[in-house]
């Protein structure tokens, strides 16, 4: 696993050894910021289950200006600071050791607005999508926002939340992208 493209292109990120977390393999992560943009002008992003941390580095290495990373597992933790570090973005990343349902609760205490949304729950977890309504309802994405799902290829995600509505969806192997944004925007 590396980041892809942009000013850290090529640093080779760690992830947590075992199975308690999937990273986003190299392969979709090129697919996915091709999809969405390959390079941005400033902006937040959020990645939800954050597991190494490789899509929020990805995101500022391609010039979003801030990341904010849920995850809840310390070792998972311990894995985004170094790679954050190895990348020289401990500065543009902040890390939430908190479980991702309570994201919307903690950016909007922090008026955060958001451009990047990536969700990626245990595969298993499929409630755990449901995050997404609290951020659309909290009013926490930016007019011009991406909300991006990470699932199971089995998994059907709905074909809209609130406003947002499901432009892309892409099957990689066993791992599925679906990509929403904002209806009218």
């Amino acid at each position: 696993m590396r980041v892809i493209s942009g000013s850290r292109k090529g640093t080779p990120l760690k992830s947590l050894p075992g199975t308690s977390t999937r990273p986003t393999s190299d392969k979709v992560k090129e697919s996915l910021f091709n999809k969405i943009g390959p390079y941005f002008d400033g902006g937040t992003v959020v990645e939800l289950f954050g597991g190494s941390g490789s899509i929020a580095i990805e995101a500022l290495s391609r010039g979003m200006e801030q990341a904010i990373v849920f995850e809840k597992n310390p070792k998972a933790c311990a894995v985004i600071k170094a790679n954050a570090e190895k990348c020289r973005m401990q500065e543009l990343l902040h890390i939430e050791k908190r479980d991702a349902r309570q994201a919307a609760m903690v950016l909007k205490q922090k008026n955060i607005r958001i451009d990047l949304l990536f969700v990626d729950p245990p595969y298993a977890a499929v409630e755990y999508y449901d995050v997404i309504k609290e951020v659309i309802m909290q009013e926490l994405l930016a007019d011009d926002a991406t909300i991006v799902c990470e699932h199971d290829k089995n998994t059907a995600l709905p074909e809209q939340y609130d406003t947002y509505i499901q432009i892309t969806s892409a099957v990689y192997g066993s791992t599925a992208i679906t990509i929403y944004e904002k209806r009218g925007y």
